[in-house]
């Protein structure tokens, strides 16, 4: 009887010991959070080749260009694939064919589009801009992790209507994605920059 009472009592000294040696050692502190790192190509771009588009423009020399195979899609839509980054740019157009009616059709349906985001977007900023060579282009940011962070439509508001939007292939949110975003912007402001209509 006596040597179990020892035996227990050694084993609780045993353990009051080992708690009392672990308070001066560091703890365990976890890693923070960290990125895959990216590496950026330098932004050159390319002329889109095709002579029966009705538009023309200049996008990312590391992307290639594939016909939209979506059962609504027309002839005229494109996407600019980048395999690289798992994203593409969706490009749709259509002519407006000097109807007002269709114009605007065009802009609330771009708006529609561009407001599904709000339910997981923190922000949606619009901006105007004017491009070097005279067009005008509304420019959609949206923040928040959505699928698609920039989108943007150009017109002419006579004949031609065209809306492009970015869209990322993969689950990793958009934090970790925020360089290859500001990179694909810039190829995006480069491409609308460059529009040219046939």
């Amino acid at each position: 009887m006596r040597k179990d009472k020892r035996l227990g009592l050694s084993w609780a000294a045993v353990v009051v010991l080992l708690l009392f040696s672990q308070c001066g050692s560091p703890s365990y502190v976890p890693k923070p959070k960290a990125y895959n790192r990216i590496d950026l190509p330098v932004a050159a771009y390319q002329a889109l080749a095709s002579d029966t588009l009705p538009y023309q423009f200049e996008y990312s020399a590391y992307a290639h260009i594939r016909p939209d195979s979506s059962h609504i899609a027309e002839p005229t839509w494109i996407h600019i694939v980048y395999p690289n980054f798992q994203a593409d740019i969706q490009i749709t157009y259509k002519n407006i064919a000097q109807n007002p009616q269709y114009l605007q059709e065009y802009i609330d349906d771009a708006h529609k589009l561009t407001s599904k985001h709000q339910v997981k977007a923190y922000s949606i900023d619009e901006t105007i801009i004017r491009t070097p060579l005279g067009k005008t282009a509304a420019v959609y940011e949206i923040e928040g992790d959505v699928p698609s962070q920039f989108q943007f439509y150009m017109t002419d508001s006579t004949n031609h209507f065209l809306r492009g939007a970015v869209y990322f292939r993969t689950s990793t949110k958009n934090d970790s994605l925020a360089p290859i975003i500001e990179f694909l912007k810039k190829d995006v402001l480069q491409l609308i920059n460059t529009v040219t209509w046939r």
